[in-house]
C-alpha cells in the first residue's frame, strides 16, 4: 500500500473512532452542539483527504489539502473543549484521538507547505 492509501485509511479510522465515541453519549443541548461540529469536522478531514488523493492538479490537490489542515485544527479545537469541559468519562480516549488528530495535523501542514512551495 502506499502513503496516501494509509493516510486515507488513517483519516478515516479518526472519524469512525470520534462518531463512535460520542455517540454514546446522552442527549443535552451540550452535546449535541459539540457532537455536530466535531461529527462534521473529523468526517471532512477524512473526505478531503481522499478527494485530494485524486486531485487533477497539484492546485487542486493543495486547494484539498488546505482543507484537510482547516478541519483536522477544528477538530482538534473540538476536542480539547471536549476535554476541558469534562464531556466524557473516557478523558483517555479523548487525550488519544487528540494526539493522533494533532499527529495528522502536523504530517498534512509540513505537506501542505511542501506542495505550496512547488506551485
Amino acid at each position: 500500500m502506499d502513503f496516501n492509501t494509509i493516510f486515507a485509511e488513517r483519516t478515516k479510522r479518526l472519524a469512525i473512532s470520534i462518531i463512535n465515541e460520542l455517540s454514546q453519549l446522552p442527549y443535552s443541548d451540550k452535546v449535541s452542539v459539540i457532537r455536530k461540529q466535531i461529527f462534521r469536522s473529523s468526517s471532512s478531514i477524512a473526505a478531503n483527504y481522499r478527494a485530494m488523493c485524486r486531485a487533477r492538479s497539484n492546485k487542486e490537490k493543495y486547494a484539498k489539502l488546505c482543507i484537510v489542515v482547516e478541519e483536522t485544527d477544528e477538530t482538534v479545537f473540538w476536542l480539547e473543549i471536549i476535554e476541558e469541559i469534562k464531556m466524557t468519562n473516557n478523558i483517555e480516549l479523548i487525550k488519544n484521538l487528540k494526539n493522533e488528530a494533532e499527529e495528522i495535523l502536523k504530517v498534512t501542514s509540513s505537506y501542505k507547505k511542501k506542495i505550496g512551495a512547488d506551485l
